[in-house]
């Protein structure tokens, strides 16, 4: 069992931390750009288009790259001595499955986030809110209450971990490998 729930809940704080510096780089040179130039978007799709390009992408692609490096792991991991490995092998996980664990466990909360936040405020202009737009808040919320609850029950997979077949494991122990077998399926395991 490699339950680490309050270490990875601590490590997601230390990440949240450097990406509030790379907010802060762009909000510091995306804010004086707004001002001096008068370009503003009525559509809320277009603002929440540049908000994904100038902050979700970056932080996901980066997050998913240290995930897939040879330390295993962000900032905050690393800092904690916790790796992302492939569930599997125990191996270092691919850059495309660390992509999709990280898009699922943070550019779509983030995503439907901002969504959820410029649809309140281009529809508060209006007057009263829709429905979908309150639906599109919780969702916002429940999501990331529902990974973390994850974390404290069962196996503490997450349902990122789960589709993207990883697991977060303490970087003291030593890596356990399961050898695959002729049916693709892991046969035993392998201490190395």
């Amino acid at each position: 069992m490699h339950r680490k729930p309050v270490r990875r809940l601590l490590a997601w704080l230390v990440d949240l931390a450097t990406i509030t510096v790379w907010v802060a780089i762009t909000a510091a040179i995306g804010v004086p750009l707004f001002l001096a130039t008068g370009v503003r978007t009525a559509d809320p799709i277009v603002a929440n288009l540049i908000g994904a390009a100038v902050m979700v992408i970056p932080v996901t692609l980066a997050l998913s790259w240290l995930d897939s490096g040879s330390r295993r792991g962000s900032v905050g991991k690393r800092t904690l001595r916790i790796s992302v490995v492939d569930r599997t092998t125990g191996l270092r996980v691919p850059f495309r499955r660390a992509l999709l664990r990280t898009t699922l466990k943070v550019a779509v909360p983030w995503l439907i986030g901002h969504a959820a936040v410029y649809a309140i405020v281009f529809s508060s202009a209006v007057g009263q809110l829709p429905p979908s737009v309150w639906a599109l808040t919780a969702v916002a919320y429940v999501m990331p209450i529902v990974y973390v609850v994850f974390l404290f029950v069962g196996s503490g997979r997450t349902p990122y971990d789960r589709i993207a077949r990883t697991e977060v494991r303490d970087r003291r122990e030593k890596p356990e490998r399961r050898r695959i077998g002729e049916s693709g399926q892991a046969d035993h395991q392998v201490r190395s």
